[in-house]
């Protein structure tokens, strides 16, 4: 037991990021390595994870297969205390160098409120650049809260009531490219999402629904992206038009389907400064159960508010970014943007607007991908996120 104890204790040491920010920050150099006699000495494990860290950002163009790990202790708004772990890869399809590289992410996250998540999520660049393909499947349980539908319900704090919700997603899309910089492809929604152990009081807030959804969708998105990284844009532009349906027939207990338009831009303004702009809006149409309707919050777009606590069948919001690299692998970034939700568009109030501004530290992980530590600021609320990538 004590020697499991202490590979546990270790490889939690190994996994911590702040190690290798520390060895940059103070300037001093890892413990000697030297080669005695032709044997490289091994160091201790502290001088170990220093140089692994100081080589994850490196470019290793040999490498069929360029994978890196990260881990650590975490605090969010949403999740509280908890240990979480990422790896990181980049490669290249048959070797084409001339193209940006595919990337793929497995990460996983536990808490001391009981919420666990694990997934997988990326981007395969085909030769040529002839196709795209990017996907996300990922489960996970949550302690959450909820506070209903529509914005006067969001904005009432009584509402507020405790709900686990457990959650398996899968998307795809595969893109086909018609035009320099133009995709289009077909894309698959599958998820299930149910809600459990609700205080019969508060059931209300639910206005009859089902606690459960298993939904399935089919559907299509064109986009135009000149962007020159998927991880950490510099330049370009993105914009997607995504539609899906989810009839009956499919096997949803409720038909519906949904309308997104999202946009965003890069450009670099001086020497390591890049603004980063986006606007993201979602329209559902027919009978849309309360687990597909549009939101906002988390780690995503507009950070500062609890993801969920505002939702409707319409939801819009936009955010416009500073990302300011400072010294060696370190950088910040600050952001201000707003968000509102509506059950039509007909019904959009400038009322009903919600801002958003919040700081962020980053780290880079490896080349052209972040760790981010993020501290957003909503009206009356606010939120402590920890991801990879940037949050758009």
């Amino acid at each position: 037991m004590q020697r499991l104890v202490r590979h546990i204790v270790l490889a939690f040491i190994a996994a911590l990021p702040l190690a290798a920010v520390a060895r940059e920050d103070s300037g001093v150099c890892a413990p000697d390595t030297t080669i005695h006699d032709g044997v490289k000495a091994k160091g201790n494990i502290f001088s170990r994870v220093i140089s692994y860290f100081d080589d994850t950002n490196k470019p290793k163009p040999k490498k069929k297969f360029d994978v890196s790990f990260i881990g650590g202790p975490h605090y969010s708004s949403d999740t509280q205390l908890g240990i979480g772990l990422m790896a990181a890869g980049n490669y290249y399809m048959k070797g084409d160098t001339t193209q940006m590289p595919s990337n793929v992410s497995l990460y996983g996250d536990i808490s001391t409120v009981g919420f666990y998540l694990l997934g997988i999520r990326g981007n395969n660049i085909f030769p040529a650049d002839r196709m795209r393909l990017e996907y996300n499947v990922n489960f996970y349980s949550f302690p959450t809260k909820f506070w209903g539908i529509g914005y006067a319900n969001g904005r009432n704090k009584s509402n507020e009531t405790k709900y686990d919700l457990f959650s398996t997603k899968f998307t795809a899309d595969l893109y086909f490219r018609i035009a320099r910089g133009l995709y289009i492809g077909p894309g698959v929604q599958f998820s299930y999402m149910k809600g459990s152990d609700i205080d019969p009081e508060y059931l209300y807030l639910w206005e009859g629904e089902r606690l459960s959804s298993l939904t399935t969708a089919l559907g299509f998105t064109a986009k135009l992206d000149t962007r020159d990284s998927y991880t950490e844009p510099h330049s370009g532009w993105l914009v997607a038009l995504t539609q899906r349906f989810a009839p009956r027939f499919l096997g949803n207990k409720m038909a519906f389907s949904y309308t997104r338009l999202s946009g965003s831009y890069y450009r670099e303004v001086w020497k390591g400064g890049v603004v980063a702009a986006a606007i993201d809006a979602t329209v559902n149409y027919g009978n849309v159960p309360w687990t597909q309707l549009a939101t906002f919050g988390g780690g995503h777009t507009v950070r500062g508010y609890y993801e969920g606590r505002y939702r409707d069948k319409v939801g819009i919001e936009g955010v416009v970014e500073l990302r300011q690299h400072v010294w060696r692998r370190n950088g910040i970034a600050v952001w201000g943007g707003a968000a509102t939700v509506a059950p039509s568009l007909a019904r959009l109030s400038g009322k009903h607007i919600l801002p958003c501004a919040g700081i962020g530290y980053r780290w880079e992980f490896k080349k052209r991908t972040n760790i981010r530590l993020d501290f957003g600021i909503g009206r009356g609320e606010t939120a402590f996120i920890f991801n990879i990538n940037e949050a758009f």
